[in-house]
């Protein structure tokens, strides 16, 4: 890669800010996932700046997630985020293959429990009644995406609890019990994940998640079938909305 030249004088951008688009396209164009950019002197002398400049730079690439830096080891290219669209379909297979992306779907438990709290409230059921629990990991291109616990009314979804074990959940309900979902709400936080979530997605516990409260309805009926609590990789994901 050759020396780049940056436009000084009024009227242009800040000198830091042409750096980082200058990185931005390199790191787009000419490295892969894992890889470390050329330490902190190298890019400053290369560019022609001070360490501060350039480390100010740098400081927007890991802001904006394009790269991390690792104390004592240098700043490595991260994977790029994984946009999921939140709108009033709930296809997540479908969303994702459309980007070209491979997913896979694994039941980590799945029971019948007593709704309480806020699972009956959104499912719009009494405390008490029956409620089909799952709790399902999904991948992306064989890395840890999401995990998403699953509530839905037994009286509705029976052959949920009976016969489901893979793939869409979603599709299975079509098929199995003539019900399309739709969402109706969604709630984002970002937080902390727990001990069990953090080791499934393969990441530290200090890192944030997405959590996602979802309520789905039937597209027929219009009730709520299937309350939904998602946890996606904060560093993996990126959501978007469409109205």
């Amino acid at each position: 890669m050759s020396v780049y030249l940056i436009a000084r004088g009024d009227g242009g951008a800040p000198i830091y800010r042409q750096i980082r688009d200058a990185l931005i396209n390199e790191v787009q164009e000419f490295y892969n996932p894992g890889e470390s950019l050329p330490s902190e002197n190298e890019l400053a002398q290369r560019f022609g700046v001070n360490r501060h400049t350039l480390r100010r730079a740098i400081d927007e690439l890991v802001t904006d997630g394009f790269v991390e830096r690792h104390h004592g080891k240098g700043v490595f290219v991260l994977e790029p985020a994984i946009n999921y669209l939140i709108d009033s379909t709930t296809r997540f297979t479908e969303k994702l293959h459309s980007q070209g992306k491979r997913t896979t779907s694994r039941v980590l438990r799945k029971q019948c429990v007593p709704a309480k709290g806020s699972v009956a409230s959104r499912l719009e059921i009494q405390e008490g009644e029956s409620v089909i629990f799952i709790e399902t990991l999904r991948q992306v291109n064989e890395k840890p995406f999401c995990i998403i616990s699953h509530f839905l009314p037994v009286q509705t979804c029976e052959a949920v609890f009976e016969n489901y074990n893979e793939g869409s959940l979603h599709n299975f309900l079509k098929k199995n019990c003539d019900i399309e979902l739709k969402r109706c709400e969604s709630l984002i936080s970002s937080v902390l994940p727990a001990a069990e979530d953090a080791s499934l997605l393969n990441m530290p516990r200090h890192a944030p998640i997405l959590r996602v409260k979802s309520i789905n309805l039937d597209i027929k009926s219009s009730k709520p079938i299937e309350y939904a609590v998602t946890r996606f990789r904060g560093d993996a994901t990126q959501l978007s909305f469409q109205p």
